[in-house]
């Protein structure tokens, strides 16, 4: 592996580089999107049983604040606003919601560039390697295969290593879009939901 990762010149460094800076997002992404990650079904069910209680608000602002996760937390900020009426809920939420998309999609930018650029550095390399494999030639006046063997290998270990990080760290995005768009949905969803809740509790104080 040492062997291969010299042979491909100058243009693995980079390329080692990329694939370090892609791994390390792609850790971190995994870790935070899976504390992100809770059974939402699960926390709204607890949260409307709260609501409906005797505890009311204040028991369900204490259960979103023991639950971790985008879901919990733009509930939260609705219900901190609660006593202005439900326009000031939904524009909590709103910002709230802003915010822990931002969180959930903050270093994707660098995974997709790492996706796309590693390819380019790989055939930047490549085309180094044959530029090298026809200089020799050049300078030899003759082809002999020995001497432009270093430059074609140069050129294919390249493209390869190139393919490689780029493949990787592009299943890495793809994977962490979709984590990211289920939390999305869910956050979306039983935000929604429990504007229903609210509204309905608000009709049955009225009416009682």
């Amino acid at each position: 592996m040492l062997q291969l990762f010299n042979d491909g010149g100058w243009a693995m460094y980079p390329l080692a580089f990329l694939l370090i800076f892609g791994v390390a997002i792609a850790i971190e992404r995994l870790i935070n999107l899976s504390k992100a990650a809770i059974d939402a079904e699960s926390f709204f069910q607890q949260l409307e049983d709260a609501m409906r209680s005797s505890g009311g608000a204040k028991a369900a602002a204490q259960l979103c604040a023991e639950t971790r996760g985008p879901v919990a937390s733009v509930i939260h900020a609705g219900l901190l606003r609660l006593h202005r009426g439900v326009g000031n809920v939904e524009k909590a939420i709103e910002n709230a919601g802003a915010v822990e998309m931002a969180f959930l999609e903050r270093g994707m930018v660098w995974l997709s560039t790492v996706a796309n650029l590693a390819p380019m550095v790989g055939f930047l390399g490549t085309v180094s390697g044959m530029i090298n494999a026809f200089q020799a030639i050049k300078i030899a006046g003759d082809v002999d295969p020995s001497m432009v063997a270093g430059g074609i290998s140069e050129a294919l270990i390249t493209t390869a290593a190139g393919l490689v990080v780029g493949i990787l760290i592009q299943f890495c995005y793809n994977f962490f879009v979709s984590r990211i768009d289920k939390i999305i949905a869910d956050m979306q969803e039983h935000a929604a939901g429990f504007i229903d809740v609210l509204i309905e509790l608000d009709l049955k104080g009225q009416e009682s």
